[in-house]
Formats: structure tokens, C-alpha cells, sequence
């Protein structure tokens, strides 16, 4: 298969200028360049610019796939949005970074799994994770701390250092990882959250408080004219300076506060979340086993009870004369010797077999295929 990456940047605050759609170009003469997007797939080559730097300057948002399995979430928001101390207990290593320029807090989110399949239009997903942006903003860190379990997760794979996992704590734990909203959800599958591992972490995740009933015109009103005087004027600033799609979002904020609590810290260490998850996987792979076995059981036992009239399918198949219809005798044949054995008849099947070798012994395909099957 061909190397193949896909890059896509999406402006969301503000469009892009000429000017910057220009500088874009100098970039990649390929790319699809509006005043709110780039995009480019290269199945040979790179892009020559640098994605941080893209994102720093012109993008809110910007995804990045290969089908080596390489996926990649970067994300800007103004300052004021998010605060850079708030994030860094869930940066770990190269996989959840944060930085700061003069204006905006950028995140930077990887996953890379090369035993992962390539998931087809997985270059089409940015749409239904960029909703992380605005959770973002609101308070909601469950995609922080999501993307940490990703990479908690890969640091697993590549550290077998004991003592690091005793030693390593998880993050401030937000309210509602067990109800994930969907771009969330979306952003999980995207990093490829291990499963076991969310459900062990949401175990100590307090519920998400039910959202309030939106203020009335009259409500608006009262909680305005309550605004220091100099914060009305920044507001009206922003507002004549514009466009700024957040600043009716930033406004309502202010005015009624955010409904996402504060998160919680319990100090589990990383290596018992990892225990717990395996414990979990494992019985959950028991479970599972138990319940293919239960399955089995039953059916042979039904099998057993229906065995005459196998037989007889068995000799229709084999009056065919038919190469095909011998393979299906032969599948037959195992699943009533699984069925014999499971009901304590296996002397009985031995006759059976035996008889049915002697009538069709002047058929060399159909006995071939017995012995290759060792059905003797």
C-alpha cells in the first residue's frame, strides 16, 4: 500500500484574508484554500509548511491522518478561553502538548498505532470532533483528559518502567466521563481511548450536573445592567472591533457562569489504573469466553438430538458425486463428532463413521478428505 496523509486546517473565529490565502499558496500550490480552510492529500511528498506554526497564525483547528496509522488533533483557542495552567496536568509527553502565544493556547493531540487498520474517511472526521473546541471553552475538560488516556495508554506499550507507573499520578478527573457528550465521543475513537481503561477512570468521575433553564429576556436584562461599567465597555469593544463569533458565547458565560463543576483529584496512581483496566479486560474476556462456550454446548447438545437426520444429509451430499458437496459432508461430519463427544456417544459416532467409510470406500475424493480431517 502507498503512504497516503491527509491535512486539513480550519479557520473558525475569524475567515482568512487575501493576503494570508496568499501566503497559504506559497505553502502547497495543491491544496484547497478558502477564506476558512486548507486542505491537501498527499499520496507521495509532504507538506512543506509546518503545522504548529500554520495553526499558530491563521487556524482554530486543524486534522491530520495517515494510513500508517498516525492521527492528529490540534486545536487553538484564545486565552481567555482556556488557561495554560489549567491544562498542563494532562499534557503527557510529545502526545498531549500545550503552549501559549501572545493571543491564543494552543493544544496539540496524537495517537499513533501502526498495527492500527485504516479506517476509510477517516480524513472526513474534523466535523464531528471540532464541538471539543467550544466544551473547551466552556469549562468542560473531559477532552483533555480523554486525550490523556490515550497517551497513558501508548506510554504503556513503549515503558515497562514499575516504579514510573507507581510513582505517576493521573489528573484532576472532570465531571462526566460516563456520559461522554458526542463530539467527545467522536474524540475518544479518534485517539483511540482504551475502553476499559475510560470505564475504570469514569469510576471516580462525579455525575454532570443538569443544565439550568436558559435566562429569560428579563433575567438578561437584570445580570447586564450588574456588569462593572468597564467590563460593559471591553464588551462593546469586541463587539464594534468584530466579527468575533465567540463573543455572544464569552457574554453568556459571564452572565450565568459555567454548570461544569470543579474537577475532583483522588491520586490514583497510573499503575492502578492500568491494573484495574486489565482486571477489567480480563474478566470481561472471560465473560465473553464463558458465554462462546455456554453457546457451544447448546448447540451440539441440539445438534445431538437432530443427529439422525444429519446422517441423512450427509449421505444426500455424498450421492452428488460433488467435490463441493464432500467438503460440506466433511464439515458436517466434525460438528457431529463435537456433538457425540459433548453427549458422551463418541463409541456410537466411531460406528457410524466406520460403516460410512466402507459404503463409500470407491469414492478416493470423498475418503482423502476424510483423512486429511482425520476422521477415521
Amino acid at each position: 500500500m502507498s503512504e497516503y496523509q491527509y491535512y486539513e486546517f480550519q479557520a473558525l473565529d475569524r475567515p482568512l484574508s487575501d493576503d494570508e490565502q496568499e501566503q497559504l499558496r506559497a505553502i502547497s500550490t495543491r491544496a484547497r484554500i478558502t477564506a476558512t480552510s486548507f486542505t491537501n492529500g498527499y499520496n507521495w511528498g509532504d507538506l512543506r509548511g509546518d503545522p504548529r506554526h500554520m495553526v499558530e497564525r491563521y487556524f482554530d483547528a486543524h486534522l491530520y491522518v495517515t494510513n500508517w496509522g498516525t492521527h492528529r488533533l490540534m486545536l487553538r483557542l484564545p486565552k481567555s478561553a482556556l488557561n495554560l495552567a489549567a491544562v498542563r496536568p494532562y499534557c503527557l509527553d510529545h502526545r498531549v502538548d500545550a503552549w501559549a502565544t501572545r493571543t491564543h493556547l494552543l493544544l496539540d493531540l496524537t495517537n499513533e498505532d501502526e498495527d492500527a487498520d485504516w479506517v476509510e474517511d477517516a480524513d472526513d472526521c474534523l466535523a464531528a470532533l471540532i464541538g471539543v473546541r467550544d466544551e473547551l471553552a466552556a469549562g468542560d475538560l473531559r477532552p483533555l483528559y480523554l486525550a490523556w488516556l490515550s497517551a497513558l495508554t501508548a506510554w504503556e506499550l513503549e515503558d515497562d518502567e514499575e516504579e514510573e507507573y507507581q510513582t505517576a499520578f493521573e489528573p484532576p478527573i472532570p465531571a462526566g466521563l460516563d456520559a461522554l457528550t458526542a463530539p467527545q465521543r467522536a474524540l475518544a475513537d479518534f485517539l483511540r481511548v482504551d475502553t476499559d481503561l475510560l470505564a475504570v477512570a469514569a469510576q471516580a468521575s462525579p455525575a454532570m450536573p443538569k443544565e439550568p433553564a436558559g435566562p429569560t429576556k428579563k433575567d438578561l436584562a437584570r445580570l447586564i445592567a450588574a456588569l462593572p461599567q468597564e467590563e460593559k465597555d471591553a464588551l462593546l469593544l469586541r463587539l464594534a472591533v468584530g466579527p468575533e463569533p465567540r463573543l455572544r458565547t464569552d457574554l453568556l458565560h459571564r452572565l450565568r457562569g459555567t454548570t461544569v463543576p470543579a474537577t475532583v483529584a483522588r491520586h490514583r496512581s497510573v499503575a492502578s489504573l492500568l491494573d484495574a483496566a486489565h482486571a477489567v479486560r480480563t474478566e470481561r474476556r472471560q465473560r465473553a469466553e464463558h458465554e462462546r462456550a455456554a453457546a457451544r454446548a447448546e448447540h451440539l447438545t441440539a445438534l445431538a438430538r437432530e443427529a439422525e437426520s444429519v446422517w441423512r444429509q450427509i449421505e444426500a451430499h455424498i450421492a452428488t458425486k460433488k467435490a463441493s458437496a464432500y467438503d460440506t459432508t466433511v464439515t458436517l461430519l466434525m460438528e457431529l463428532r463435537d456433538a457425540y463427544d459433548h453427549t458422551g456417544q463418541r463409541t456410537d459416532f466411531g460406528r457410524r463413521l466406520t460403516r460410512l467409510r466402507e459404503d463409500h470406500q470407491r469414492r478416493p475424493g470423498f475418503i482423502r478428505r476424510l483423512d486429511r480431517h482425520n476422521l477415521r
